[in-house]
């Protein structure tokens, strides 16, 4: 078990790569905005977060149809409902974005159901379903996700109309 003090690190750490990926990205919407001002998104599967999400589920599904059969009705099932899960709460978050509260629900939703995801990966990697680059891969993945989810829920205004 963690110490307190490890556990306080750990969430300095966590900050810092929030902080450094917003950073990042509002560089990249920065440059981005120069090259594409006049693009709207129209659709939620424009979305990059989307996109992001909808890769890692699916490279979850690949992943999971080699796991033991004993696993199909529990590991199996619960880490392949999670991942599609926050495609789907994306989804109808933009299609909610009239209501400013309902979306912000939704990106949170979004949000839980990508560290849902991230501990049943924790579960593949302790039972040895996966391989530690496999869950590098993929948790960081999910990583980006909740940070970009994050954003786009501080940011709601910027999203809802």
């Amino acid at each position: 078990m963690r110490s307190y003090e490890d556990k306080k690190i750990s969430m300095r750490e966590e900050e810092r790569k929030m902080r450094s990926y917003e950073d990042k990205n509002n560089r990249n919407k920065t440059n981005r905005n120069k090259t594409n001002r006049n693009k709207t998104i129209r659709h939620f599967r424009e979305l990059e977060v989307y996109q992001k999400a909808f890769n890692v589920a699916m490279r979850i599904y690949e992943i999971t149809k080699s796991f033991p059969s004993e696993e199909k009705y529990s590991l199996t099932d619960q880490i392949r409902r999670s991942s599609r899960s926050v495609c789907s709460n994306i989804g109808e978050a933009w299609r909610k974005r009239k209501y400013g509260a309902v979306f912000r629900n939704k990106m949170t939703d979004a949000m839980q159901e990508a560290s849902e995801s991230q501990t049943w990966l924790d579960f593949c990697l302790a039972c040895k379903y996966i391989d530690d680059q496999a869950y590098k891969e993929l948790d960081d993945e999910y990583e980006q996700i909740i940070l970009m989810l994050n954003s786009m829920e501080r940011k709601a205004e910027s999203f809802c109309f």
